[in-house]
């Protein structure tokens, strides 16, 4: 195991140190409004015009043509894995720490990963196969490691009361019984998640079924079938990463993108049609991927699996945790540009810019050799999607997410917020009553979208979801299904995913029962602090 000092914030670079090839960014200005009654007021107009012009505020970031695109992007290996004596798929997964040089000729920065310096391997199972997760941490910190995304025993989930001590080793073990998907993996310490991932605790899972294997769509990992792990990060002028360039109502947010741990990274494409399994994995930020040329992106997957049809859109929009799965096609000898527009977050001017809402980033270089190996035109049809229904619901639930709370209340380790029961079918409406930017995440479930503020959903959120953006005052109706695991001593989670907003307090657990249990509002045994808690080293972080 190599050693090295985590992530830790920097100064920004000055004009005469910058890397060679980087766009020079203006260091954010932080103007205190003091006063009272109309001075006030007076005060907060005049810090949104001058936000508004540009003069005051974290600077917009733009990187169009200012990325070299200049190494190679890296794809995450297949993680090895055997069969045990029971049949098990055993995958072993060590968290250690390690150094990357992200930037060529730059210094090294103390990393994480999983089984290497920085991000963790690609695992991969098969729907019907039972998976055995030896996860080891060589941290001297506690972590934890959640499969997101994931159908499984609440025990078996990786959430906050799941924690792995320095040296020793987690064994979850569960059948993988739902539809192939993009999923991914990463710690979820209470009250210290951002800061876990930011440091390099990630990888994807994916899931295959037989349904999928029959379909003619780019399939050969990391040939024709891409994942693409997109972080927002930033650099000093020797090249190592901070924690942020600018700090806004969402957390943290980078002003350079790294996919896969690759800064400016360019992808040699061989055949005809490429797929990008696309996860937004960065804290805060939102993405709109786009085609730099404008070409359609066409969408076979969201967060749970694939959609019933591929759908064309100019741009895919991902918020913190949401997944994608696109097909570019392209032509012989081409370049195109994964480029991430200004995402539409539906928030006021100020918190827009301050949330990166006016951002714009080259992310990835698709590169097409001369002679491409013919790909299969997609199928009109891809799998189909049995469709939950509302009239049928057991029960309806409302969550209001504000500030760092979810219906009224913070994140409390020892409440259960609410029992469900093994079996039913709920309906939750979910709406976001701040000013700021939210999302909202579920696990153990995937869910369906039955209306965005009164409308049937746009086609991108046809397809099974765990994770969706909320933009302020407008309700969202999602119905889900909780089948085959109870547990009245283990909870889930739900929580806004954007991740400093979930180590304050934006979460709640709850349990899944047998019918007929008595309703739960105390986990047994429990003695873990509530937010606000025994972290004081990372609250206040990201003040704004």
């Amino acid at each position: 195991m190599t050693t090295g000092e985590p992530i830790a914030p920097a100064e920004p670079p000055t004009a005469d140190h910058l890397p060679q090839g980087r766009s020079r960014r203006r260091r954010r200005v932080v103007v205190l409004v003091a006063g009272t009654g109309g001075g006030v007021v007076l005060g907060l107009i005049a810090a949104t015009v001058l936000a508004l012009l540009g003069i005051i505020g974290p600077a917009r970031v733009d990187t169009v043509g200012e990325v070299d695109f200049d190494q190679e992007l890296a794809i995450p290996p297949l993680a090895e894995s055997h069969l045990d004596e029971d049949g098990r798929r055993v995958f072993d997964l060590t968290a250690r720490e390690g150094r990357t040089q992200f930037l060529p000729g730059g210094q090294q920065t103390g990393t994480w990963g999983v089984n290497q310096d920085y991000l963790g391997p690609t695992l991969r199972a098969h729907r019907g196969e039972e998976v055995l997760l030896q996860v080891t941490n060589d941290l001297t910190e506690t972590t934890t490691m959640h499969w997101h995304g994931m159908h499984l025993p609440a025990a078996m989930d990786g959430g906050p009361h799941q924690e792995i001590e320095p040296g020793q080793t987690w064994s979850p073990t569960w059948l993988i019984d739902q539809p192939a998907a993009t999923l991914w993996y990463h710690p979820h310490t209470h009250g210290l998640t951002e800061l876990h991932v930011g440091r390099g605790l990630a990888g994807l899972f994916i899931l295959d079924d037989d349904e999928s294997a029959e379909l003619d769509i780019p399939a050969e990992y990391g040939v024709d079938d891409i994942p693409v792990i997109v972080q927002d990060r930033s650099f000093d002028d020797q090249g190592r990463v901070t924690v942020a360039s600018a700090s806004g109502p969402a957390g943290p947010l980078g002003d350079e993108l790294l996919v896969n741990g690759t800064l400016g990274p360019y992808l040699d494409v061989t055949t005809e049609r490429v797929r990008l399994r696309l996860l937004n994995a960065s804290a805060a930020r939102t993405y709109s991927f786009a085609a730099d040329d404008g070409r359609d992106l066409m969408l076979i997957g969201t967060d749970g699996g694939l959609l019933e049809a591929p759908v064309a859109l100019e741009e895919v929009m991902l918020s913190p945790g949401e997944r994608a799965e696109v097909v570019v096609t392209m032509s012989p000898g081409e370049n195109v540009v994964l480029r991430s527009n200004p995402p539409d977050l539906g928030v006021a001017a100020m918190q827009d810019r301050a949330s990166g809402g006016q951002d714009t980033f080259d992310v990835l270089e698709l590169r097409a050799a001369a002679s491409l190996t013919e790909s299969a035109p997609l199928p009109t049809e891809l799998v189909p999607m049995p469709q939950l229904d509302p009239s049928q619901a057991d029960e309806h639930r409302e969550f209001e997410l504000r500030s760092f709370e979810i219906n009224g209340q913070p994140m409390d380790m020892n409440r259960v917020d609410f029992t469900a029961t093994v079996d039913s079918t709920e309906v939750w409406e979910l709406r976001n009553v701040h000013g700021d930017p939210h999302n909202f995440h579920v696990h153990d479930v995937q869910f369906q979208v039955l209306t965005v503020d009164g409308r049937t959903p746009p086609a991108h959120l046809s397809g099974w979801k765990d994770t969706i953006y909320l933009p302020p005052d407008v309700p969202t109706r999602v119905i889900m299904r909780f089948s085959d695991y109870a547990d009245a001593e283990v909870p889930y989670m739900y929580h806004c995913h954007l991740l400093w907003h979930e180590d304050e307090g934006m979460m709640g657990q709850f349990v899944v029962v047998e019918e007929g249990t008595d309703p739960v509002t105390e986990l047994p045994g429990e003695d873990h602090e509530g937010a606000g808690g025994d972290h004081d080293h990372h609250v206040g972080r990201h003040q704004h």
